[in-house]
């Protein structure tokens, strides 16, 4: 439903500014996307269409073998959903596939389940789009907006079949470019030397890399997700934008490498800071390691013990001031209780090292990350300051080992550390500055190119931005090295101070200015698909429009001025420096900076076409 991967960042995209553009179109927002049963159960309310020619348009569909279905999905803004069964029409495979290779001369082969899926989802919107088309009873002005390859052959037979239909095709990371950044290549430094075509014939995904490319070609309007990514897709696409366990390219090495260089920083400086890097990157397991589980035990056993013991305190306490007399805080707690303590610190000693890895991995031996892990030595020693978790899964509530949800583990980390080397957006860091946590994010990312523009001084908001496009891997790992070390020295009030500046860049990543976009590249495909009615007035922005970050007035958190800290509350942290900071004043001083919504350059010709106040032919819709 609505994306190819419920857990992607696709998927988020759709679903956090489904809101918004529902706000913008009215009852003429649909989302379309591929069926599947159980998330239908969960998510979506399945109702009979409101508009009566989409009602005959899916009525027609189900009546010549498909399986279409029309609800609401349960999100914010509630968006209508158009719902295909893919399986169902599986019968046609062939027949369209046959019509593919005459059409564009692409064939897939017969093992590639997910393209021949992207056939079948391509054949059927466009059949949706033009049996829409045909129901109408005056010419509808649609604008169809396709994500990623999975959905552009969509775009690329309403293209040839000449309906009515404007088109955008949004790429949020090319194909070609994950797979080259997975062979580790120096990517962005060779950009324009791949030859595409053998580098995806060599891959096996020539024939996927054609309909991203044929998608790109065909759309009235090509965009891309971030600037970096325009880049990419300009070389690789060969078009100009308008404007998964995935080791090297999330940059995992890197950070590894870091970590065992911050150790031995703070170890030389008798540092009695602990850092607990936790790495949540899904792997094959067979099930929890013992040793986890032993800890998990033992925890609970000390959590059960200081229970016990609050209880026969408090008992203790209650009898003495209901006699009238303060209690001898020497007495309150007898032999017994210190036995049951004792017994407790006792059951936690371990005959070996605490594990790195929280399950029993299937590929142990050859695993990136332990494989990196063993190299660098860091195996959780008393002696070492930085601590390695390496969790193999998602996170979830319901987990016995960590039962939390992601936002509330995110809330209880201090920093987030994402030093990726292909990262076309990046939603990660964009959660953590909206919950307010700081941020370690590149230079080839899409969020840190667009913090980089928005923010005179990111770092002092709490967002770093490591160099690693035009630094060597060393330079880049020793640059990463400093942020954490730095970040390390920081006071328990530095780091208040820094995530309430964290926080309140939020509004930046809010859809109501992220949305402009979007709204920017349907009014100009509309523009382009219907001239004679519409006039969209392109401009190339010159400088960053909307929000603009100054440098903080107030001194930002210096480590270096910064004495003893820890990441734990500490009281003699409470009074040690007296930085002059006013937080509301520092808050009035940045929404003095932020600007009205964008409001696009576009005008109707025509008054009897109303914009999407749900009183005209115009429809949009996005496919997935």
């Amino acid at each position: 439903m609505c994306g190819t991967c419920l857990v992607g960042g696709i998927y988020t995209v759709i679903q956090t500014k489904a809101r918004l553009t529902s706000e913008e179109w009215g009852e003429n927002y649909f989302l379309v996307g591929p069926y599947v049963e159980s998330n239908v159960r969960t998510q979506v309310e399945l109702i009979e269409p409101t508009n009566p020619v989409l009602k005959r348009t899916i009525d027609k569909m189900n009546s010549c073998g498909c399986k279409v279905y029309f609800g609401r999905w349960l999100i914010e803004g509630s968006p209508y959903v158009i719902l295909i069964d893919v399986g169902f029409t599986a019968w046609s495979l062939d027949r369209w596939k046959t019509e593919l290779w005459d059409l564009c001369n692409i064939g897939v082969p017969w093992f590639d389940r997910e393209a021949n899926d992207a056939v079948l989802f391509g054949f059927l919107t466009a059949w949706l789009l033009g049996e829409y088309a045909a129901q109408s009873e005056e010419p509808p002005h649609i604008v169809a907006q396709f994500h990623e390859w999975l959905a552009g052959l969509g775009l690329v037979l309403c293209r040839h079949r000449q309906l009515s239909v404007a088109t955008i095709f949004t790429t949020h990371a090319t194909l070609l470019g994950r797979y080259l950044c997975a062979g580790n290549v120096d990517f962005y430094n060779n950009l324009a030397e791949f030859n595409v075509d053998k580098e995806a014939g060599d891959r096996q995904i020539y024939h996927r890399y054609c309909l991203e490319r044929a998608a790109a070609h065909c759309a009235h309007v090509f965009t891309t997700v971030s600037q970096i990514t325009a880049i990419e897709a300009e070389h690789l696409l060969k078009r100009k934008p308008a404007g998964r366990y995935e080791f090297s390219n999330k940059g995992a090495d890197i950070f590894l490498e870091a970590l065992a260089r911050l150790n031995y920083l703070l170890r030389v400086n008798h540092s009695d800071v602990t850092v607990i890097a936790f790495f949540i990157m899904p792997a094959r397991t067979n099930n929890f390691n013992v040793e986890t589980l032993k800890g998990q035990a033992v925890r609970k056993q000390l959590w059960d013990t200081a229970q016990t013991v609050k209880e026969r305190f408090g008992k203790k306490l209650y009898d003495s001031l209901l006699v009238g007399q303060l209690p001898d805080v020497s007495k309150i707690l007898d032999k017994d209780d210190f036995t049951i303590m004792k017994r407790a610190i006792f059951a936690t000693q371990r005959q070996c090292l605490p594990p790195v890895c929280t399950h029993n991995m299937l590929e142990d031996s050859s695993d990136p990350i332990l494989n990196c892990v063993r190299r660098i030595g860091l195996f959780n020693s008393s002696a070492d300051r930085v601590k390695i978790i390496f969790h193999p899964e998602f996170l979830s509530s319901t987990s016995p080992l960590l039962p939390m949800d992601y936002e509330d583990f995110v809330r209880g980390c201090h920093l987030g550390v994402f030093p990726s080397y292909y990262e076309p957006w990046g939603y990660t860091p964009a959660e953590c500055t909206v919950m307010g946590i700081p941020s370690i994010s590149t230079n080839l990312s899409g969020f840190g190119c667009f913090m980089e523009e928005h923010i005179a001084d990111p770092s002092a908001y709490g967002i770093y931005i490591l160099d690693r496009r035009f630094r060597g891997i060393d330079e880049s790992c020793n640059q990463l090295t400093s942020f954490l070390f730095q970040f390390c020295k920081q006071s328990r009030r530095q780091r208040i101070i820094q995530r309430n500046r964290t926080e309140r860049l939020s509004d930046l990543l809010d859809w109501r200015y992220l949305g402009r976009y979007y709204i920017a590249a349907r009014h100009m495909a509309l523009a382009k698909a219907f001239p004679d009615t519409y006039i969209y007035e392109l401009h190339e922005p010159t400088s960053t429009s909307g929000f603009r970050y100054p440098r903080p007035a107030s001194v930002p958190p210096s480590p270096s001025l910064s004495r003893h800290s820890s990441p734990h509350h500490s009281e003699a942290e409470d009074n040690d420096e007296e930085e002059r900071y006013d937080e509301d004043l520092e808050a009035e001083k940045d929404r003095v900076n932020i600007r009205q919504p964008y409001t696009t350059p576009f005008k109707n010709k025509s008054s009897a076409v109303h914009g999407a106040n749900g009183n005209s032919d115009e429809v949009t819709g996005e496919k997935n």
